[in-house]
């Protein structure tokens, strides 16, 4: 395995290029690759910036010049469901981009030439990617998160699910937004701007894949008030364990 982790944010990685043994840098395309053994994994770490394209170009160079056999993408999302909350954790099992149509020439959502509205991710990278974030939360969340600002955000017992996320260009940041693609889209967990692309490009390179988000907030009106703060102070705790065990895992 050549690993590829990608996040949209230097917070959501924070602690993984310093954890990196051997690392040498690149720059390419306007992006810092930072490659090396994570754990005893070959490993390529790289921030995407935000957005679908942006996410795109850097998962096609990733596969096209750095020759990542797997591409994992570990960051944030806003809650799509409400039993989804703050602090929770959604593996996807497969992804859309909630912001394409196409329509009338193809069915709303259906990416056009592929046949597909959904890419599902890799099953055999996602169950592990998994089973990491569940040991995290059985074994490790307690000792890694501060208990006033666990309080304060109000994380309690955080569950992990799986399902379908959704991916657009725009942050999500009012109720009616999320009551609309609710209604456009009854399944969804998790709302967020990057994973469905790397998703569409992985299926096309023929690359397993697979993506993590933690809940950072409900994607209401206070959404961007939290969002930067959560990611700082939980979200990158939650990323450094879950990638570490999940190399574990892989190395094991």
């Amino acid at each position: 395995m050549r690993l590829g982790v990608i996040s949209a944010l230097a917070e959501e990685q924070q602690g993984l290029i310093e954890a990196m043994q051997s690392p040498y840098k690149l720059m390419h395309g306007m992006r810092e690759y930072t490659a090396g053994q994570l754990w005893e994994i070959d490993a390529v770490c790289v921030l995407s910036r935000i957005g679908k394209v942006a996410a795109a170009m850097t998962a096609a160079i990733l596969v096209e010049k750095f020759e990542v056999t797997h591409i994992v993408f570990t960051g944030v999302a806003g809650s799509g469901d409400a039993g989804v909350r703050v602090g929770d954790i959604v593996v996807a099992d497969a992804l859309i981009q909630h912001d394409f149509d196409a329509s009338p020439l193809f069915p709303r959502f259906e990416v056009p030439l592929t046949g597909l509205s959904q890419f599902a991710s890799d099953v055999a990278l996602s169950d592990k990617l998994a089973e990491a974030a569940r040991l995290f939360i059985r074994d490790q969340l307690a000792h890694v998160i501060d208990t006033a600002e666990a309080k304060e955000f109000g994380l309690e017992r955080p569950q992990l699910h799986r399902g379908l996320i959704a991916s657009g260009d725009q942050f999500i940041g009012k109720r009616a937004q999320v009551v609309r693609l609710k209604e456009a889209l009854p399944t969804v967990l998790a709302l967020e701007m990057e994973g469905a692309a790397v998703a569409q490009v992985c299926f096309e390179l023929g690359v397993p894949f697979a993506v993590i988000r933690t809940i950072s907030d409900n994607a209401n009106e206070e959404a961007a008030v939290d969002f930067m703060r959560f990611v700082t102070s939980i979200a990158s705790r939650y990323a450094f364990d879950v990638i570490k065990n999940f190399c574990h895992l892989s190395a094991a």
